[in-house]
């Protein structure tokens, strides 16, 4: 990723507040609930509210994001909550982790670029043992037309790095999909995430 997304992210992340809040997403709460803690990683971390979560129910944590000062905020929240977390810093392919590692993935508005988001995430599944469980939550193609009445809301500009039903389901192919759905829903995620948004929502086994 160029350094203009880097500075993009750094810049965001920098300012004393939790600009996504320091909850966790409800939908990543709701369904982490449901499962026994294992290892789990969050990619595309930012400031760590997911991760901490996460970590104080058990989980052994791993996460990731190309934002220092993303870190930096996650590892607060971290050391407030007195939970660990393993946050490195850097893009997945210089990352060293190992294939079958993770019990869960956790992409919570993962938008990587257009160019790569697919070929992340079939990377990603990789790296997911058989068995294990993607939750997935992020704006849909759809989501444009929230933006454009309530720019509070939220999310990517460029419609390519949205989502729709039919790219997850190629992109976890070789799933047994529990749960595929676009729906509109309420955010309240900090000041970056406010209001009436339109998502894709997914929680797949890996077969």
């Amino acid at each position: 990723m160029n350094d203009t997304w880097t500075d993009r992210w750094n810049e965001r992340f920098s300012a004393n507040e939790f600009v996504y809040g320091e909850t966790p997403n409800q939908f990543l709460e709701e369904h982490l609930q449901t499962l026994l803690p294992g290892s789990i990683l969050f990619p595309a971390e930012g400031e760590g509210r997911n991760a901490v979560y996460a970590a104080s129910l058990g989980w052994k944590v791993s996460a990731f994001d190309i934002s220092t000062e993303g870190r930096k905020k996650a590892m607060r929240l971290a050391a407030s909550k007195n939970v660990t977390i393993d946050y490195q810093v850097g893009t997945l392919d210089t990352l060293d982790y190992k294939h079958g590692q993770f019990d869960v993935i956790a992409l919570i508005y993962a938008h990587f670029p257009a160019d790569i988001k697919s070929q992340y995430h079939k990377e990603l599944s990789a790296l997911l043992r058989s068995g294990g469980v993607v939750i997935f939550e992020a704006f849909s193609k759809k989501h444009p037309e929230y933006q454009a009445t309530n720019p509070s809301v939220g999310g990517p500009k460029e419609l390519a790095m949205l989502f729709s039903v039919e790219e997850i389901e190629a992109d976890f192919a070789g799933y047994e999909v529990l749960m595929l759905e676009e729906r509109a829903i309420e955010l309240r995620e900090g000041a970056f995430h406010q209001g009436v948004g339109s998502v894709i929502r997914f929680v797949g086994r890996k077969l």
